[in-house]
Formats: structure tokens, sequence, C-alpha cells
């Protein structure tokens, strides 16, 4: 059995290296089995969306603490991949619910800056690192997310470019191995991201139209992930299997067996 601190040091490299990492995000156990067992899988990521999804809540961190922590603790206990975690804005104290996750097994995360004041989401970063440091998890993949895209309205988008730049960079000064810039990039900018933060630094949203992932990594991202994309697939999936039953047909051909 691996280790968490050395799941971390695993998933710390599989960014660092130039083959760019894609994951699929998981909700639960089962999806979580079902990524985790497909060939070239070689790690996993929660989608905070997709959990509160699941049980009811609207996404934001609507749904409570304990029960987020549960749901990605089941996921971690599915498999002996590295599992880095979607803690949204960290719940009020990003630092202690690191702290809890890491408790879980978690040995990475995604924290939104929700466009906090730089220095302030800054200091976040740096007390989440010292957290994981002193949980003894020197190698913690922390994902710092600006939402200078999500949240940037109908700001210029060179206005935009400029204020990810800005926020990502103090985020990797602050002891961030990755930055987190969703949204529905342009191949120009990611390179002026990437040219910002040097190459296995910047971590990205597969979104229709955006760049392929064969493109992503030539230009040096180090990570795409897809939120909850992936459960949207799967609803539609069933919403499918519902139209076709409706229709008079039945299960699809198709279907794949679930050991």
């Amino acid at each position: 059995m691996t280790t968490t601190p050395e799941k971390a040091t695993r998933l710390l490299q599989l960014h660092r290296d130039p083959a760019l990492l894609t994951v699929v995000n998981v909700w639960d156990a089962i999806s979580a089995r079902v990524v985790a067992d497909t060939p070239g899988t070689q790690a996993l990521a929660t989608a905070s969306h997709s959990i509160a999804a699941s049980w009811g809540y609207e996404d934001g961190e609507n749904i409570p603490l304990d029960l987020m922590l549960e749901a990605v603790g089941r996921i971690v206990a599915t498999t002996d991949l590295p599992v880095t975690a979607d803690l949204e804005g960290g719940y009020g104290d990003a630092a202690a619910t690191v702290r809890r996750a890491i408790g879980v097994g978690v040995v990475g995360a995604n924290l939104e800056d929700q466009l906090r004041p730089v220095d302030e989401a800054a200091a976040q970063v740096a007390a989440v690192m010292e957290a994981a440091r002193a949980e003894g998890v020197p190698d913690f993949v922390l994902n710092a997310r600006t939402d200078a895209f999500v949240l940037g309205g109908d700001r210029d988008p060179e206005e935009i470019l400029r204020d990810a730049v800005e926020r990502g960079r103090a985020y990797l000064d602050a002891g961030a191995p990755l930055v987190f810039v969703p949204g529905p990039l342009t191949e120009e900018q990611v390179t002026t991201l990437v040219e910002a933060f040097g190459p296995q630094r910047l971590t990205t949203i597969g979104l229709p139209g955006t760049p392929s992932l064969a493109r992503l990594e030539e230009l040096g991202v180090a990570r795409v992930s897809y939120g909850p994309m992936s459960q949207r697939v799967a609803l539609t999936a069933l919403q499918e299997l519902v139209e076709e039953v409706h229709r008079g047909g039945g299960v699809p051909s198709s279907m794949r067996p679930l050991n």
C-alpha cells in the first residue's frame, strides 16, 4: 500500500512530466472505480459540483463540509491511485480543510480564489502549503485556482488575462506548485499563461472548442481536468436510455459490464 506522502510525490511528478496529465473527474465510489480501472488512468480528481449534485445540493459550498469529505474519503478508499479533491474556496478556513482532507488520504486540492484581493488569496495559498507540510505531506499538490475568467463578466479579455497572470504568479510565489485557470481559453491565452508561469505549471479544463490535448501538451500545460462535465456526460447517457425506453427500445448493445 502506497503511503499518503508517496502518493503526493507521485502526483507532483505526474504534473512535472512533459506528458500531459488528464484527469476525468469523479463524484462517488462507483464513478471512481470505473475511472481508476480504465487503462491509462494515473490519478483521480473529484468534482465538487458533481458531489454536491449527487447529494441534492447546489454548488458553492452548500453541501456540508463533513458530507463532502465523507464522499471524498469513499473515493480515496476505492483506489491506490493519488486523489486530488476539489475543495471549492476552502469552507472559510482553507488550511484546516486541507488538513482534514489529508486525513482521509487526499494528496492534492483545487482551491478557488473567488477573486479575493491577491494578497489575501496568496496568503491562503501559503497557509495551505504550510498546513500540508505540518501533516507530513510536503509535496501536496495544491492547484491554486483563479476565477479571473469564470467571474470575469464583461471585462475586457486582455484585462482578464492580465489578472489571471498576476494572480497565478502570486500563488506560485506563495508556494503553490500549480495554477488552475478554468474557462474557454484560446491557444493564444494558454500560450501567454504558460510563458508567465513556466512549463508544467498551468492546469486547464477541457471544454468544447478549447485546444486539443495534443496541442496543450505541446504548449507545456501540466494537466487537463473535466470538472462536472464527466457527470453531465454520464447523466446524458442515462437520459438517452430513458428516451429510448419511452420509444419502446431498451438497453444499448454498447453497454459494458462492470465488475
